[in-house]
């Protein structure tokens, strides 16, 4: 139940977090294509309002992420085994290769294969 419910709290954060990032305006500072040299470092982009919330949902959506995993190891749900696709075999001995069974000797009129010569005890 709290693995479910921080689950929707991550899914919420993640949204957040995309909308956050894409409303922020473009700098052209991307693949070298240049910047102000104002940039991040000044007293405005410090201050500003998306640039914090980006960080702090960054955060705490990465922190969420740890717990969920911590979560998701250490419950151990009890699952039983699926039975219903075993099938009953009629025969007690289990179907041989046509291929194996012509390659197998024949047995012998006491039962055992022809090529056992066994010697019997004293």
């Amino acid at each position: 139940m709290l693995f479910t419910f921080l689950l929707v709290v991550q899914a919420v954060i993640a949204f957040a977090l995309v909308t956050v990032v894409l409303m922020q305006r473009s700098e052209g500072g991307g693949l070298g294509m240049g910047g102000s040299p104002s940039g991040l470092m000044s007293a405005r982009g410090a201050a500003d309002f998306l640039t914090r919330a980006t960080a702090i949902l960054a955060t705490i959506f990465v922190m969420l992420s740890i717990v969920l995993a911590v979560l998701a190891a250490t419950q151990h749900r009890g699952q039983g085994v699926d039975t219903s696709l075993v099938g009953s075999t009629t025969s007690a001995q289990p179907m041989q290769n046509p291929a194996d069974a012509a390659a197998a000797p024949a047995p012998n009129a006491a039962g055992a294969p022809a090529g056992n010569q066994s010697v019997p005890l004293q």
